[in-house]
């Protein structure tokens, strides 16, 4: 899905999609745990499953994702928690709550473990409460 990138990015910074989410989803490394978890958000906003997988610690990572049938739209992300996770870090926690529409509506509350390779921060896992 394209996102038109003078629109205010669904991650919830305020800022529009080129200024924030649109550039890591184009190339740009992700500096903190929490920048990256906020354009993997997006990213399921859009429906980017290339993103979420090059975004995806390798160890933990699956082979494939599909987001096209996905019965869910995601429409907003509340940032709950963050440790760590920041430029000088090697790992992070960042705690968060993304609200949906579907049949029916709701909301997923996860805390998500993050690591940095090589300078680059990747997902490892979450746990779902």
């Amino acid at each position: 899905m394209t996102f038109p990138p003078d629109r205010r990015c669904p991650c919830g910074t305020g800022l529009t999609y080129e200024q924030c989410c649109g550039k890591y989803h184009a190339g740009a490394l992700a500096p903190t745990a929490e920048t990256l978890m906020r354009s993997r958000f997006t990213a399921f906003v859009t429906r980017d499953a290339d993103y979420l997988l090059r975004t995806w610690d390798p160890d933990t990572r699956q082979f494939e994702l599909t987001l096209v049938d996905l019965p869910i739209t995601f429409y907003r992300l509340d940032i709950l928690d963050v440790v760590d996770g920041g430029p000088l870090d090697t790992q992070g926690i960042v705690e968060f709550e993304a609200f949906f529409k579907g049949d029916p509506p709701g909301s997923q509350r996860e805390r998500s473990t993050f690591r940095r390779i090589n300078g680059q921060w990747y997902y490892s896992n979450g746990a779902v409460s």
